[in-house]
């Protein structure tokens, strides 16, 4: 006779720091919705900007005929106001999700906050297997602060700003227009522009290193839990919720 099997939750398993894992909802839709946006758009605007840079690809034809320049900035500005749009709506979300939204955020003036960030660093280069945060740890939150969110407005400051220029006069250039004469020149803001979108490269490298060695080394679903939105931990392992 056949046997049905129970489905498995691993909240229902008898909790020890031995042998059982909780289960708890960190990551809210919004903010597995915006990852997920963000790496789309990245990943557009970084293959777009290369061929813009340097256009390898050369269509037989007419310029006229084949436009192909021009349909490659068109998606690459069409993934910049995606980003823009994502932006604010995370920007958002920070304020309205629930804590783990807000989670390693640096609070700089916090000396614990420090001391913390600290000691994260150190497990990392010693491969010591430290506690769980459940959700960004400190060294996580100063990166993504950086990278993303002071990396992202300086990208599009100077891409709107470069954008600006094909009508002067217009929207985007009373808006972002001060940005070019502040770095002195066109020329020098698209190799600014430029210089980060390398910069994201080498964050996105090693976030994705990060990612998958933190998952394996607490065995806390941190991958999946960019889809799936929960983690796991072991009670007592856990350094801050």
């Amino acid at each position: 006779m056949a046997s049905r099997s129970r489905p498995f939750f691993p909240a229902h398993l008898p909790v020890t720091s031995e042998t059982g894992f909780r289960r708890v909802y960190v990551w809210q839709w919004p903010v597995r919705f915006f990852h997920w946006i963000n790496a789309i758009a990245v990943t557009m605007l970084f293959s777009t900007g290369l061929y813009i840079a340097w256009p390898m690809l050369t269509p037989a034809g007419e310029a006229w005929h084949n436009m192909l320049m021009g349909k490659v900035r068109q998606i690459h500005f069409l993934c910049a106001y995606v980003f823009l749009i994502n932006y604010a709506f995370r920007t958002y979300w920070f304020w309205m999700g629930n804590r783990y939204a807000r989670s390693g955020f640096p609070r700089v003036w916090d000396p614990d906050w420090w001391v913390r960030l600290f000691r994260q660093a150190w497990r990392y280069l010693s491969l010591e297997r430290g506690k769980v945060f459940l959700g960004h740890n400190p060294l996580a939150g100063i990166s993504y602060t950086v990278f993303v969110i002071g990396g992202g407005m300086f990208q599009m400051l100077t891409g709107f700003a470069l954008y600006s220029q094909n009508k002067t006069g217009g929207l985007w250039d009373r808006l972002v227009g001060w940005v070019i004469p502040l770095l002195g020149g066109a020329f020098q803001t698209l190799m600014w522009h430029h210089l980060m979108a390398w910069i994201f490269v080498v964050f996105v490298i090693v976030h994705l290193y990060m990612v998958f060695y933190d998952g394996l080394q607490h065995q806390n679903g941190l991958v999946t839990s960019i889809v799936s939105g929960e983690k796991f931990f072991k009670e007592g392992h856990v350094d801050e919720d």
